[in-house]
């Protein structure tokens, strides 16, 4: 039987090199219909007509040349027995005499048979093609192929155009919704809500995570005795140098509050958070260190202390609602947090402390040094610390 193989082929490699550069999903669509038009030799007009409710939002009608003047080919041909047996249907069906096309001054255009095929979009009806050819004509086996393989491609096209559609709504909601909470959000935290939405509307989940918390020794001092603008600028530059490691090691920089900052480690099991928590602090102390030698001879070294803690939390985004404002963070809650804030209050000296947990997650990765129990500030138990840099009394 033949099944016009190689014609169809050829035909949908032209189709699709004329399509590719265009971007507008309207010149697209008329891109189709001239095609198929040219393809059968007997067509008086090829109309798509697009049943999706949300169509017009993505498109604009198209114009049907069987009229006198313009005519929406959304509806000229929708009340067309062909068409609407078509959707009923959902198959393609042929009407073989075909009424006359009806004009807006009452004057008939004679046509022949009429091929109308629906087309599918994930398993629902969202459009159909619709054929007239010349009266006293026949449509052949090789239209019917064509008709269908085109039917298939503006399946994808109106897949891709609405996809796309949806995606630009989400990003204005999105975005305006952020518009409202701008003031009041930290710029970590649109960023992860720009790559992912979902984490507006999404409960709180519990991980296994690694948090750091680092803050800056000599800050105050260093306020106290340089002008303001200079210790911006230095401070600026300290925090700058940090974003590169923290995200190499795939952190999310969560709060910022003057001296210090929290990153939280949590897109991966529970070892490999810890690990890359140590590693964003190694590397961290090491810029820190850059940065201190290149501070000028009459200013002391502003040290960096770091803190992380490991272990279970719950993960999500936070509100906080005043009476004047509401302010959004992506936060992670509970002890483990706090015991690593409180491990970098604890440090001096550009020291990294670490939590048992974490301790117990990077053993025989780096050499750890046990300070033994120790009681944090806020917490009544004492907990056992351990430093990545210094042994005991040195």
């Amino acid at each position: 039987m033949d099944r016009y193989y190689k014609e169809r082929f050829l035909a949908q490699q032209s189709l699709i090199k004329k399509i590719a550069p265009l971007l507008e999903v309207n010149e697209i669509i008329e891109k189709v219909r001239e095609e198929l038009r040219t393809l059968i030799p007997n067509a008086m007009e090829v109309c798509i007509l697009l049943l999706d409710p949300d169509a017009l939002r993505y498109t604009s009608p198209l114009q049907c040349a069987l009229y006198e003047r313009p005519v929406d080919c959304q509806s000229c041909k929708r009340d067309r027995p062909a068409v609407k047996k078509a959707i009923e249907r959902k198959k393609a069906v042929v009407v073989s005499r075909s009424e006359p096309v009806k004009r807006h001054d009452n004057s008939l255009v004679p046509v022949g048979p009429e091929y109308a095929m629906p087309v599918f979009v994930e398993g629902r009806v969202l459009a159909a093609v619709s054929v007239v050819i010349q009266p006293l004509t026949r449509y052949t086996r090789r239209d019917f192929f064509l008709i269908r393989d085109f039917a298939d491609i503006l399946g994808n096209i109106i897949l891709t155009a609405k996809r796309q559609w949806e995606m630009t709504q989400e990003k204005i909601r999105i975005s305006r919704m952020l518009a409202n909470l701008s003031p009041f959000v930290p710029e970590s935290v649109r960023h992860m809500v720009h790559k992912n939405p979902d984490l507006l509307t999404r409960e709180k989940e519990r991980k296994d995570i690694s948090v750091l918390f680092l803050d800056l020794e000599g800050y105050t001092s260093l306020s106290l005795s340089r002008p303001e603008a200079e210790v911006n600028t230095i401070i600026e530059k300290m925090f700058s140098s940090f974003v590169d490691p923290i995200h190499r090691s795939h952190g999310d920089i969560n709060e910022t509050a003057g001296d210090a900052l929290m990153i939280i480690f949590k897109d991966h099991d529970a070892r490999t958070n810890a690990i890359n928590s140590v590693k964003a602090a190694f590397e961290i102390a090491e810029r820190n260190r850059a940065i201190n030698r290149s501070l000028a001879e009459d200013m002391e070294p502003i040290d960096v202390n770091i803190g992380i803690n490991s272990g279970s939390a719950l993960v999500g985004m936070t509100r906080f609602t005043g009476s004047l404002d509401t302010r959004m963070t992506y936060t992670a809650s509970g002890s483990v947090t706090n015991i690593a804030a409180r491990l970098s209050d604890y440090a001096k000296g550009g020291d990294i402390l670490i939590g048992e947990e974490t301790q117990r997650m990077i053993q025989g990765l780096w050499p750890v040094y046990g300070l033994g129990p120790v009681i944090l500030k806020g917490l009544k138990q004492p907990l056992n610390v351990f430093s990545l840099l210094r042994a005991p009394g040195r």
